[in-house]
């Protein structure tokens, strides 16, 4: 495993459209380890494919319940309404307020290529729709109502 640089807004590669992914070999679960030590690393509680520089559809998430592998993700369904802060590692030390369904239904295959689902509310159904709209080449930063501002962290107070 190998920690991955991030990409940051601005560059080229987080406005690009992903490839499906038609398989899950050698080089795809090296990639999908590499994402998760990433994100750990940066504390955070997701990662699109792109924001590492690949463009493949795949997404890596843990908002507390252990690690969520998704390849080839869809959203199914959508329902109610959340809003609040969101940031993203590809803009590091800023967040903003978006509004996110609070409830999502979505399809995806695993790393053995099977279709699975997963149901996810509030933190979980967020960071779901966000970490799928870096598939298709958008970022929060389009969503947002208001001003983006500096995200304190806990060890600056």
């Amino acid at each position: 495993m190998a920690l991955r640089t991030i990409r940051i807004l601005g560059d080229p590669v987080l406005g690009k459209v992903c490839k499906e992914v038609k398989e899950v070999n050698d080089k795809i679960t090296e990639l999908i380890d590499d994402m998760l030590e990433t994100m750990y690393e940066a504390n955070g509680v997701g990662l699109a494919a792109p924001q590492v520089g690949i463009l493949k559809r795949i997404v890596v998430m843990d908002v507390g319940e252990g690690p969520i592998v998704m390849i080839n993700p869809q959203i199914l369904e959508t329902s109610g309404e959340q809003i609040g802060d969101e940031g993203c590692l590809s803009y590091p030390g800023k967040a903003g307020q978006v509004t996110r369904p609070n409830y999502v239904k979505a399809r995806f295959q695993d790393e053995d290529m099977e279709w699975c689902e997963i149901e996810g509310t509030e933190l979980l159904a967020r960071c779901i729709c966000h970490e799928l709209d870096h598939l298709d080449g958008h970022m929060y930063t389009e969503k947002v109502e208001g001003p983006i501002h500096d995200v304190k962290y806990e060890e600056e107070e």
